[in-house]
């Protein structure tokens, strides 16, 4: 029985860790269905009032929307990467399809939150209704009194709704939100449309077999584990080094203490050998054998791009 639990859960640690995009994504996701809650009942407040309706409306959806992308930006690693790269080499390695592959990862990933969140707030219907109510054309409505200009049309989100129009605030409600609840779920389809279509053109246009790029996939995550594990050692080793020079002797716990005699650290590494692996990197052949990564790249003691004349560079981003 023990075993089969332990084979299950190695099983779901490795379906997950496989998916870890994925599931990052549906986490940003749910986070920003949660805020899109909090904002409605904390700090959604329409002012009912001609042009400001229009205004919050859209400053509603927008500007968290904007915010939530510029997070995204900040927190892909691709964005520091590109950062690094034009700071040390200028993007010249990269051709046009990867410069484009790049800029559209950092954009696709950074629009999670803020797509997530202009859709429920078009599902909800609360900042449209908002928004809109003051452009109604009294028209539509049979019987609607024809002096009401869009002064009293914007009243209708709220509460003090005029006596004389009160009875068609819930038609005017509903058909706003039906306009909402329709853009909110066409825009749903457009983005499971394009996310599908580039799925397909990715796979189908894709220089590495499926296996391959899953093979590249699990180094990348194997590699970055074991550079961040062994850097916390150098890190704590090298530390424990200098502070027992300065000071004659280290604190150390037993742990520690195993630590520091088991690995010997003489020195930092350079910042030449830093600058090597940092800053973007695209799928690269040399001589027909791949590199994975630049660490992978700096191990074979290759510079520059990498390649020779019997290499080559591929428009796949490392993930």
């Amino acid at each position: 029985m023990a075993s089969l639990i332990s084979e299950n859960l190695k099983f779901f640690s490795l379906f997950f860790k496989s998916r870890d995009v994925m599931i990052f994504n549906g986490l940003v996701a749910l986070g920003t269905v949660g805020s899109q809650e909090l904002f409605s009942v904390v700090a959604f407040n329409c002012p009912c009032s001609p042009e400001r309706n229009y205004l919050y409306g859209l400053a509603a959806i927008g500007v968290p929307a904007l915010v939530l992308f510029l997070i995204g930006i900040i927190l892909n690693n691709h964005t520091w990467n590109l950062v690094a790269e034009c700071r040390k080499r200028a993007v010249k390695n990269c051709s046009i399809p990867a410069t484009f592959l790049l800029f559209g990862s950092i954009a696709g990933r950074a629009a999670v939150a803020p797509v997530t969140w202009s859709v429920i707030s078009l599902l909800r219907g609360e900042a449209y209704v908002c928004a809109r109510s003051e452009f109604l054309n009294p028209i539509m409505f049979p019987g609607f009194p024809l002096d009401k200009g869009r002064e009293d049309m914007a009243k209708f989100p709220c509460k003090d709704t005029p006596a004389d129009i009160l009875i068609f605030r819930e038609e005017v409600i509903r058909r706003l939100k039906y306009e909402s609840q329709f853009l909110g779920w066409i825009l749903i389809g457009v983005v499971a449309s394009t996310i599908f279509l580039l799925k397909c053109l990715h796979h189908c246009c894709s220089p590495i077999s499926y296996h391959q790029e899953a093979y590249w996939s699990q180094y990348r995550t194997s590699e970055k584990d074991l550079f961040n594990r062994t850097a916390a050692v150098h890190a704590k080793v090298l530390a424990a080094s200098n502070v027992k020079q300065f000071f004659g002797f280290v604190a150390l716990d037993k742990e520690e203490k195993e630590m520091v005699t088991e690995y010997s650290v003489d020195e930092a590494q350079p910042s030449p050998q830093w600058n090597e692996i940092t800053g973007l990197y695209l799928y690269r052949e040399n001589k027909g054998f791949p590199l994975y990564s630049r660490l992978h790249k700096w191990a074979k003691k290759l510079i520059g791009n990498g390649t020779d004349a019997g290499g080559r560079e591929m428009a796949l981003l490392a993930v």
